[in-house]
């Protein structure tokens, strides 16, 4: 687009595995009648046989924001979600608007609790990936909401990033933009309030 509007949302995240449930089951033999002390039952005639099976993966796509939830001067389209990116569980969407001047990259990492979360927060915080980043800047947005502004790794875009966590998901949403230009504060708040509502909307504790 060409507004001063940028946008990439990187998020981002892994998928609890459910634990496994075994059960047994248990016979025993009766005693023969035919003598006069009772024998107990043998182990083998005790055996169980325990079972398994993984329960299935939790679906964390349904925690992406959708197209529709980014108001901007251009339209934006969603690519498909990506289940656990980079193997890591969460989930991830890129919204492009029709010229590719500007990415939306949102990712969404699933941490064992909220402790985890906020640590990978703070480690992001510490090393972003960004060129000449200036200083971070605090946003109202869930919990230690932070933006962070600079260059591409190779220089050729401006990228504003808003870090956040809700509960045990960290978000990183990456707005991608022309260089030398920071997607705007009230927009990039404004996609990641809608992304704040929808995991709070649908992530259990």
């Amino acid at each position: 687009m060409k507004t001063s509007l940028s946008a990439t949302t990187g998020v981002a995240v892994a998928i609890p595995l459910l634990a496994l449930s075994a059960a047994g089951c248990h016979s025993s033999s009766k005693p023969s009648t035919a003598t006069t002390a009772s024998t107990p039952p043998s182990a083998a005639s005790r055996g169980t046989a325990p079972t398994s099976a993984n329960a299935p993966a939790t679906d964390y796509t349904k925690l992406l924001i959708h197209a529709t939830d980014i108001n901007a001067p251009v339209t934006f389209t969603a690519g498909p979600p990506i289940q656990n990116p980079n193997g890591r569980q969460g989930a991830a969407m890129t919204f492009t608007e029709q010229d590719g001047d500007h990415v939306i990259r949102d990712t969404i990492l699933i941490l064992p609790d909220p402790a985890a979360a906020a640590g990978a927060l703070a480690a992001a915080k510490a090393a972003p990936p960004l060129v000449d980043a200036g200083k971070p800047v605090a946003a109202n947005v869930g919990a230690g909401g932070t933006i962070i502004s600079g260059k591409s790794p190779n220089g050729s875009q401006g990228v504003t990033t808003l870090l956040f966590t809700e509960g045990r998901a960290f978000v990183t949403l990456e707005f991608d933009g022309p260089k030398d230009i920071a997607a705007p504060t009230d927009f990039v708040t404004d996609v990641g309030r809608k992304q704040d509502a929808a995991i709070k909307q649908g992530l259990s504790p």
